[in-house]
């Protein structure tokens, strides 16, 4: 298996076996069919574990109004990430301006106009105003299962753990704080679970945000210190671990920022876990090898690889 300290060998293993699709561009990729059967049946799994909980299915597109993205500070913590979505709003002979620039490879940004959505930058980040237009929460708070979210992060790469595109599989839990910390700690113990129904060795561990700039750096150490971040971590592209999945606590902050309000009035606080689609089928591809189809009987059936194509 070629991983060592530099990235490249697996991917361009992935690339060879047709796992992974070059786009001419770091960090955006197609995926091939079999690399694709690894993410749908890691999907079914989590939909198994999450079923018993009895979450609402809410699906989003992969944008998200601007406002909401102004609303939760996304600009002062991680403004080297966002992805702003530019749209063309002249006339007939801008637009051929436009095309001509284009046509040379020149720089034709300048007759573009900033558009009301963004990119989505996390994939709950939706749910939490369609949750606050409903009114305030029942007793028992509100159970959102999002499925596989499209996410976008402007962090070009050679590492194929980091896309700018790809998928998170979301579950978020809104209520008061003792109903999320304790579905969030019932969680992190199910993750493990599903991580070894397909033999991958994952460890958890506290971590932080890549937050901007000399102020992040103090969010990230409280972050730290009140432990509102985990993360599942295994080695993908190097033998240093990288989060496969996570666990977060975000307190009342989303609560405050869109109005939500628990039963009795107060302010709802709010926690998500995410598991990353391609970081798991990567980390699988690590552990039991590119060639999906020498993987132990085991984890073929969990995965429901073992029967015929859809």
């Amino acid at each position: 298996m070629a991983a060592d300290d530099s990235p490249t060998p697996f991917r361009d293993e992935l690339v060879a076996r047709g796992h992974l699709i070059p786009s001419g561009q770091p960090g955006v990729f197609g995926r091939g069919d079999e690399f694709e059967r690894v993410c749908t049946g890691f999907d079914r799994l989590v939909d198994d574990a999450v079923a018993p909980d009895g979450a609402e299915r809410l699906r989003f597109p992969p944008l998200v109004p601007k406002l909401s993205i102004e609303r939760v500070g996304y600009l002062k913590s991680f403004p080297d990430l966002i992805g702003a979505v530019f749209g063309f709003r002249g006339d007939e002979a801008e637009a051929a301006e436009m095309a001509q620039t284009a046509w040379e490879h020149g720089d034709w940004s300048g007759h573009l106009r900033q558009m009301d959505v963004t990119l989505t930058p996390a994939g709950c980040y939706p749910c939490y105003p369609a949750v606050a237009a409903r009114g305030r929460l029942a007793a028992d708070g509100a159970l959102l299962d999002l499925g596989p979210c499209s996410v976008f992060r402007n962090e070009p790469s050679d590492d194929p753990a980091r896309l700018q595109a790809f998928r998170m599989r979301e579950v978020v839990r809104i209520g008061t704080p003792e109903q999320v910390l304790e579905w969030r700690e019932r969680w992190m113990r199910r993750a493990q679970d599903v991580f070894a129904r397909v033999e991958l060795d994952a460890d958890v561990d506290v971590a932080n945000d890549p937050f901007f700039g000399r102020g992040g750096r103090m969010l990230a150490k409280n972050q730290r210190a009140l432990q509102l971040k985990f993360e599942v971590l295994a080695p993908i592209a190097t033998n240093a671990p990288t989060a496969i999945s996570s666990f977060n606590y975000h307190q009342d902050h989303f609560g405050h920022a869109f109005g939500i309000e628990r039963h009795d009035g107060e302010v709802a606080h709010s926690a998500c876990l995410g598991f990353g689609l391609e970081r798991v089928a990567m980390a699988l591809m690590r552990r039991h090898g590119t060639d999906v189809g020498s993987w132990p009987s085991d984890v073929m059936r969990e995965l429901r690889l073992d029967g015929p194509r859809p």
